[in-house]
């Protein structure tokens, strides 16, 4: 959104005079910003002492500056004819598909572009968007492998299974999280056709009417996709869809803790515990009935889980047989957090306290796991423990886990290689994923546009929940300030905000018809919720901070 000149004005005179001031302080000169190199996170000797918003803004200026890299990086790979990126810089360099290129790269450079470079995000990266339409989609609006070399489908023939799970994929890790983090956009529109086909094609035959797959992947994705797509529409049938999907697990005889004898608590197959639970929190609001028919069979797999899946820290192993009773893979899920939010969830809407202390305990207990060799020491390893991380402290703000989240973003961001490459795959993606979550962390959901390599904002919100923002720029900048808003109401609106995958948490959000004070120097005005969203006009002079109060 961008501010109307009469909203420009209003503030000009005011800003004039205040945007050059600490609160209770005048403006001083500072160093100029360190270059990005590919140290990682700034040693903590460098910050320790200085006040928590200055911190913050070196981190959250390192991590978009790495973030805004991976973009250029990747672009410079893309196949000149189609203008989309490869799959990998290896085997996969011929070929798009949706599974890895559209869900866990090309969707972060579009996010990362969105908060450092809006002209590539409205040009390069829309154009990406139309291309991989119409290039890929082969069966209505369900894309397929797209080989660069022969500008033709890469499998001669259609493979349902193929095609629903490269697109359940691609809008559970790709279109959904733009969707989450920026509302109604082309991409959101990308997803809700793909969403429709998925439904129209659903090969599975249950009693209660078809599902798209017996994977259990698949599944855990669609009852994620198509619950949360229930609260963006309001459509019931969305929501009789997940519900099919939940009756097929929960109600008959392949529950996932009673009747399988593995059930995996990392990715592939973690998906099903979040599927579940982000059902049964649809059905808490919307079909009473049903969550108390999916209540015991839900926490039994919740149980279980405490009881067999987890070490003494609260971590999560990578598989169990919950039927025997033991883990069947001992390494440590670096997606631990995303069935915790589905512990958590069910903590807000039953009041378990057993499910919030689980989640508690997992976060005091993360410095055991400094430098733990995620996935083999791997940056998408890193990138997801450290997204399950940030995601619950969002909830519970145990002063551990936000230090574990630190020292763990020093070792993942020095991964990056000068070019912007990471590993030269598709993960790579997620390394920016999870950059751009601990920036918005950093800022407190507040954004700059222009983004700017050497500005540096941070924040920082004490116990009064007053917002303090720090901001500063090696040369002069002018712009604005963009604060965030409660979307999880506004874009997806939902009743509740519950921890979820993919989300982008939310920090200090205004709403658009509240009254906020923004305090600059010794001046104070009262600004509409509205304008903070659509943008705080804001003008800096180069090697000087300024302060701003807002509550």
């Amino acid at each position: 959104m961008f501010v109307t000149e009469n909203q420009i004005c209003t503030l000009r005179v005011f800003l004039a005079v205040a945007s050059f001031v600490w609160i209770g302080l005048a403006a001083m000169p500072l160093e100029a910003a360190e270059p990005i190199t590919q140290d990682g996170w700034p040693a903590v000797e460098s910050y320790e002492n200085l006040p928590p918003p200055e911190r913050n803004a070196m981190q959250a200026r390192r991590a978009l500056a790495q973030s805004d890299l991976f973009v250029r990086g990747w672009l410079a790979k893309a196949d000149p004819e189609s203008g989309l990126i490869p799959e990998n810089l290896t085997r996969g360099i011929d070929r798009w598909n949706g599974r890895n290129n559209g869900a866990d790269n090309y969707a972060f450079m579009v996010l990362t572009a969105a908060l450092t470079d809006r002209g590539l995000f409205n040009g390069r990266m829309l154009d990406m968007l139309k291309a991989e339409q119409r290039l890929t989609n082969r069966v209505d609006r369900l894309g397929d492998y797209y080989q660069f070399s022969t500008q033709a489908f890469e499998y001669p023939e259609v493979d349902m299974n193929r095609l629903i799970f490269d697109n359940s994929e691609y809008v559970k890790d790709g279109l959904m999280p733009i969707t989450e983090r920026l509302g109604p956009t082309p991409w959101s529109h990308r997803m809700a056709g793909i969403v429709d086909d998925i439904w129209k094609h659903a090969p599975v035959e249950t009693p209660g009417g078809n599902i798209p797959s017996t994977n259990d992947e698949v599944n855990g994705e669609m009852m994620q996709l198509t619950s949360r797509y229930y609260w963006i529409t309001g459509d019931k049938k969305y929501l009789d869809g997940a519900l099919r999907i939940a009756d097929w697990y929960l109600l008959g005889d392949r529950h996932p803790t009673r009747n399988a004898k593995s059930l995996r608590l990392r990715d592939h197959g973690c998906e099903l515990v979040s599927g579940l639970t982000e059902v049964y929190f649809a059905c808490h609001f919307a079909d009473k009935q049903k969550a108390e028919q999916y209540r015991e069979p839900l926490y039994a797999i919740l149980d279980r889980i405490l009881e067999v899946g987890v070490d003494e820290f609260g971590m999560m192993f990578n598989s169990i047989d919950p039927v025997a009773g033991k883990p069947t893979d001992e390494r440590l899920s670096d997606n631990w957090g995303y069935n915790y939010n589905g512990f958590y969830t069910v903590y807000l809407l039953d009041g378990v306290e057993r499910y919030r202390d689980a989640v508690r305990h997992a976060l005091k207990n993360l410095n055991h796991y400094r430098g733990y060799a995620w996935e083999g020491r791997s940056h998408d390893g890193y990138a997801d423990s450290i997204e399950c991380a940030v995601n619950l402290y969002n909830r519970e703000r145990i002063p551990e886990a936000a230090d574990w989240i630190d020292s763990q973003m020093r070792i993942m961001l020095a991964m990056q290689q000068p070019d912007g490459i990471i590993g030269g795959w598709h993960g790579d993606g997620n390394f920016a994923r999870t950059a751009i979550m601990v920036a918005l962390w950093k800022q407190q959901g507040v954004t700059l546009q222009p983004w700017r390599e050497d500005v540096r904002l941070g924040a920082e919100l004490d116990e009064n929940h007053s917002l303090h923002l720090y901001l500063a720029a090696d040369k002069p900048w002018q712009g604005r300030l963009v604060f965030d808003q409660p979307r999880h109401q506004v874009f997806m609106h939902m009743p509740m905000d519950y921890p979820r995958i993919n989300q982008f948490p939310e920090w200090f959000t205004v709403a658009a018809d509240g009254k906020y004070r923004v305090t600059v120097g010794n001046e104070s005005l009262e600004i509409e919720g509205v304008k903070l969203i659509e943008g705080y006009p804001i003008k800096i002079e180069g090697g000087k901070a300024v302060n701003i109060q807002v509550r």
